[in-house]
């Protein structure tokens, strides 16, 4: 199910294309930065406010380890941003970087003083461990 709707999602894209009445294109002030319905700049808030919902959900079941650190692994970190996971095992994380704006939001998550060692996974590796939760 999951497959056929980036397949849609793909072949709309492919389709003559609207603007968001937000997209700089639309307004003749530049390039198109939407998908025909939304801004990317919204779809990244969109994609933000999803998944911190789903680690709250996450966490009020305790089906799975929900985790945030201001610091990488190697304490690093990026100056205005911390990360928020779901798994801290290899194999299983899922992470994103969120504005520190956000930080008092996620106060759900255990705080780590470091991040676990990110696992290598892509975007593509994701959303696979997004369909097995």
């Amino acid at each position: 199910m999951f497959t056929e709707f980036i397949a849609d999602f793909e072949d709309n894209m492919k389709k003559e294309k609207q603007h968001s009445d937000k997209c700089p294109a639309k307004k003749g002030q530049g390039a198109c930065l939407c998908d025909g319905y939304h801004t990317f700049d919204e779809l990244y808030w969109h994609r933000i406010a999803l998944f911190i919902a789903l680690c709250r959900k996450i966490h009020q079941k305790n089906e799975r380890n929900v985790w945030r650190s201001k610091l990488h692994s190697d304490g690093s970190g990026k100056k205005g941003w911390f990360i928020l996971g779901i798994n801290k095992k290899r194999g299983e994380q899922i992470t994103y970087h969120l504005p520190m704006k956000l930080w008092e939001t996620t106060n759900f998550a255990e705080t780590l003083a470091k991040a676990q060692k990110w696992d290598g996974h892509s975007s593509d590796d994701v959303l696979k461990r997004l369909k097995n939760i």
